[in-house]
């Protein structure tokens, strides 16, 4: 990707406490469109909370977080003399300003150019596959139902599922309900991707099908953010591999780098047990 490519996801000093737990502490990340970034570190890194901060599941503590030039979860007033002092320092505009939170349905508009993929899948049990992708364009969109059935029909032909529109969650294996999370996530024509270890809760044999899936988007250009321990296919996928630990960004860079020659001795200690 191109460095001239715009910057997707902007995440700037996001803190995230709970009570006297500070999870997140100060995580800087940008993702640019049409790239994949693969985030890995130890469980209780903060990787899975930074995901639900991007998308306001949870709240930031402190700093801020923007999609496509827009704040996520807040709106900023206007601070003239603010403005005015950060666009002498060469930082622009667009930071000055006390920041408010937005009202959930405001929220909720926001989160419809936002897809998150559970590592639980999340479907809805009592509704049919097709269901499951046709509510959220209806309802948040308001889209034609038809138009709606349309698009999930193409959508589940895509991740291999054509024949299983009518089928309900239970009736199928755990890969091909993560195959109609990400299907179901695609309904809305996100800007962004979100995966919280999509495959953790899958048996090993199913781990493959929800993967494959993934890599097609990454060929497409899908902009993505990936919380996974699969270290082949951050190799393969990812534009940009992230360890995380303790909340912090320790080490970032192209797959080889961070991979194959970590700078860092707490990235160097984390692949050693899982490569």
């Amino acid at each position: 990707m191109s460095e001239t490519s715009e910057v997707m996801v902007d995440v700037h000093g996001v803190h995230k406490s709970f009570g006297p737990l500070e999870v997140l502490r100060g995580v800087d990340l940008q993702v640019r469109a049409g790239e994949v970034t693969v985030i890995l570190g130890p469980s209780g890194s903060g990787k899975s909370t930074l995901l639900r901060t991007i998308n306001h599941l949870e709240k930031v503590s402190r700093g801020w977080i923007s999609i496509d030039g827009e704040l996520i979860g807040y709106r900023r007033s206007e601070d003239r003399r603010a403005a005015r002092r950060a666009s002498a320092e060469g930082g622009g505009g667009r930071r000055a300003g006390k920041l408010h939170e937005l009202k959930e349905k405001d929220v909720l508009k926001q989160r419809t150019h936002i897809g998150f993929v559970f590592q639980n899948f999340n479907l809805f049990p009592h509704l049919t596959v097709l269901e499951n992708l046709v509510e959220a364009p209806v309802s948040a969109l308001r889209r034609p139902r038809r138009e709606a059935e349309e698009t999930a029909r193409r959508l589940l032909d895509r991740v291999g599922l054509a024949d299983r529109a009518d089928a309900y969650p239970r009736q199928l294996s755990g890969g091909q309900q993560q195959r109609v999370a990400i299907a179901r996530a695609l309904a809305l024509e996100p800007k962004v991707l979100l995966f919280d270890e999509p495959t953790s809760a899958l048996d090993p044999e199913l781990v493959g099908e929800v993967l494959d899936v993934i890599k097609d988007l990454a060929r497409t250009g899908t902009t993505m953010i990936v919380v996974t321990h699969e270290i082949g296919f951050a190799r393969e996928v990812a534009d940009t591999v992230v360890f995380m630990d303790g909340g912090v960004v320790v080490e970032q860079g192209p797959p080889a780098a961070v991979l194959d020659d970590p700078q860092q001795e707490r990235t160097r200690a984390f692949l050693s047990k899982v490569l």
